[in-house]
């Protein structure tokens, strides 16, 4: 027979959202960080093909 869970506290449940939000923010971080070393050409982990104009 089914059995309600226990409810889980305000804490466990803010603490849990706040590890979610914070694995968003740094991977934003790194995205923007390659996208401005693209722009400037500091790439180390990138090979973008340059074209003459």
């Amino acid at each position: 027979m089914a059995v309600p869970k226990k409810r889980t506290s305000r804490s466990k449940k803010n603490f849990r959202k706040n590890i979610w939000k914070r694995k968003g923010y740094w991977a934003a971080l790194k995205a923007f960080s390659l996208a401005k070393s693209l722009l400037t050409g500091n790439s180390k982990s990138f090979f973008v093909r340059q074209t003459n104009k």
